[in-house]
């Protein structure tokens, strides 16, 4: 379901996949080959969610945003299942686990991975390639090449399998 909040549309690209059972409403825009899996909530009502190139919502995720905080997320981002993002930046090629909560004003650097359950905090400010884990999450190390390299594979392979819902 895709709907409008007052004067906001979603823009979404003509190669992005939307499931049927995702609700995508107000200011958000989903770049090319993104994927947005089932049960997914994606609600910019308060202020803005962009969505970048390749990144995968999975199934029953909540995006959200405060009207201090916007949301934007790079390219080639895994959001895992049931993840909560509120407010926050994510950039390239980082993995959130299931079941993460990444709160307002707090941004996820480049190639890092937010562990399954993990939360990170109100304005946290994650460096790049670090692995986060526990609630509240802590870094417990760096993130490894071939880590990286598994990140940006897996949200390929969402995009692959998004594919074939054009096809049905």
């Amino acid at each position: 379901m895709r709907g409008k909040y007052k004067n906001f549309l979603p823009a979404i690209a003509e190669d992005a996949f939307v499931a049927s059972t995702a609700s995508v409403f107000g200011d958000v825009r989903i770049a090319s080959r993104a994927n947005i899996w089932f049960g997914a909530v994606i609600r910019a009502d308060l202020n803005s969610i962009e969505i970048g190139s390749f990144t995968n919502i999975q199934d029953l995720s909540v995006l959200h945003v405060e009207t201090s905080h916007p949301m934007k997320i790079g390219s080639h981002v895994s959001v895992g299942h049931r993840a909560i993002l509120h407010g926050c930046t994510i950039e390239d090629k980082v993995l959130i686990g299931m079941g993460a909560i990444i709160m307002n004003g707090a941004k996820i650097g480049e190639g890092s991975v937010i562990g399954a359950g993990a939360l990170v905090t109100e304005n946290a400010v994650i460096p790049p390639r670090s692995l986060v884990i526990g609630f509240p999450g802590k870094i417990r190390r760096n993130v490894s090449d071939e880590e990286l390299a598994q990140i940006e594979s897996a949200a390929k392979s969402y995009a692959e399998t998004a594919m074939g819902y054009f096809e049905a």
